[in-house]
């Protein structure tokens, strides 16, 4: 069984004290708060960590969230595993499913996100499939 989600979502990220902190380090942690809407009905806690670069518009960053809800109707959770890049403003972006991470009616879940932000606001789309584990 497989298909595609969409609907949109709120984001909270909030600055989490730094691990590294030598002068001139450009690392730093954010959590991440996450509610969507739509097909997938659901909300994420996760962790981020990212980092600068003197070159203004590089950066990049890895982010892992937990995801509790309903998509189309099959309750369960998952982990998404993030990872991104911006080079010099242009931006690269991977948000798939971590392996075996599904549970309840989501057991067996594969797939890859990706975020569209548009006009100030957050929308997903959501490539998904199931598949019976042994």
């Amino acid at each position: 069984m497989s298909g595609t989600a969409s609907g949109p979502f709120e984001v909270k990220l909030m600055p989490q004290p730094a691990y590294n902190t030598d002068e001139g380090s450009t690392l730093g942690r954010m959590s991440i708060d996450k509610q969507f809407h739509g097909d997938l009905e659901a909300t994420s806690k996760g962790e981020m960590l990212m980092a600068g670069s003197v070159v203004k518009g590089s950066a990049g960053y890895v982010a892992m969230e937990r995801v509790a809800g309903t998509l189309t109707g099959r309750k369960g959770t998952f982990v998404l595993q993030h990872t991104a890049t911006m080079n010099r403003g242009a931006p690269h972006l991977s948000i798939t499913v971590v392996p075996d991470s599904g549970t309840g009616e989501l057991t067996g879940l594969t797939g890859t996100m990706d975020i569209i932000i548009a006009e100030g606001k957050h929308t997903y789309k959501f490539e998904w499939k199931i598949e019976e584990r042994p």
